[in-house]
């Protein structure tokens, strides 16, 4: 995107500067029309036949797959707003978890400082000193989760929801995509950096949903992976099968329902989980059903034209 310069702004062309308040203009008339129409479709609808009467838009066999263009490119737009939403809120949930988990290592830090003088006084007996290589045996294979109902390793961390599993890669500052190998498979999972040893490479836990699955580099210096579960019903004991075990009799559910959100997200939710359902039995999702919609109400008000080369969505 340019950037141009407060002088340069003083100084552009009086042309220009109308053509800018014109354009201001026309959209004001615009958004008085949009509303005095009832909705945004109604409003579509006008703006085509007027297009259609005065200027024969639809005398070019082209204008049809053009309009869908315009629309297909406007609803990309929307969709990559959702979809930074959400990444902007799955970012705050990771920060807090984070803040979280800071905080409970602090407090037991603490506290295992101030036991420390009593557990000396106290000789151990020899059951006791049973018990304890017993416990430290069973840690090594099964641990406490963490925040995010995960664990946190040397290479990479993992935090879970029952739908989906995010992993969180440290990696050099200024590392860019194209240094990244991510390899996401139903049922195996190969992550690390250009011709070096994989960060991650094994067998995954369980499948995932591959085209649900992506991976971003953020600032820089941390590779985030999210794998979407197969089976959304069940929590991970591991991402990579043989890696240590988190124990799952201690993770924690979601506390946040769709009544705690705020409307907007609420309403994208509602949709995303509809679409979804949709999907599994085979249907048109929300999206696919409005195009539809148009479609069908677009060559009623129209049958002098030939729709026959038209496919619903």
């Amino acid at each position: 995107m340019a950037i141009i310069s407060d002088f340069q702004e003083d100084e552009a062309p009086p042309r220009q500067q109308q053509a800018a308040a014109g354009g201001a203009d026309v959209e004001e008339a615009l958004a008085a029309l949009l509303e005095r129409c009832g909705g945004a479709l109604p409003f579509l609808q006008a703006a085509i036949g007027v297009a259609h009467r005065r200027a024969g838009l639809f005398r070019d066999p082209s204008a049809v797959s053009k309009v869908t263009s315009m629309a297909a490119a406007a609803r990309a737009q929307v969709e990559a707003e959702e979809r930074a939403a959400r990444e902007a809120k799955r970012k705050a949930e990771e920060a807090e978890r984070k803040a979280a988990a800071e905080a409970e290592k602090a407090a037991k830090a603490a506290a295992a400082a101030s036991a420390a003088p009593a557990a000396e006084e106290k000789p151990e007996s020899s059951a006791e000193k049973d018990s304890m290589e017993v416990d430290k045996k069973e840690e090594g294979n099964v641990r406490q989760p963490n925040a995010g109902n995960g664990l946190d390793f040397e290479k990479y961390s993992w935090t879970q929801q029952l739908p989906e599993v995010n992993i969180t890669v440290p990696v050099p500052e200024g590392t860019k995509s194209r240094f990244v190998v991510c390899d996401i498979k139903k049922n195996h999972l190969k992550v690390g950096l250009k011709g070096q040893p994989p960060i991650i490479d094994g067998e995954l836990y369980k499948p995932v949903k591959v085209d649900d699955c992506f991976w971003s580099i953020e600032d820089g210096k941390s590779l985030n992976v999210l794998l979407t579960k197969h089976n959304q019903m069940e929590w991970w004991k591991s991402v990579i099968k043989g890696d240590p075990e988190v124990d799952t009799q201690k993770v924690e559910p979601e506390s946040s329902k769709l009544s705690d959100l705020d409307p907007e997200t609420r309403q994208t939710v509602e949709k995303m989980m509809f679409d979804q359902r949709q999907k599994q039995m085979g249907l048109p999702t929300s999206d696919e059903m409005q195009k539809q919609e148009i479609l069908k109400k677009f060559m009623a008000e129209h049958p002098e034209m030939d729709f026959s080369g038209a496919k619903m969505a």
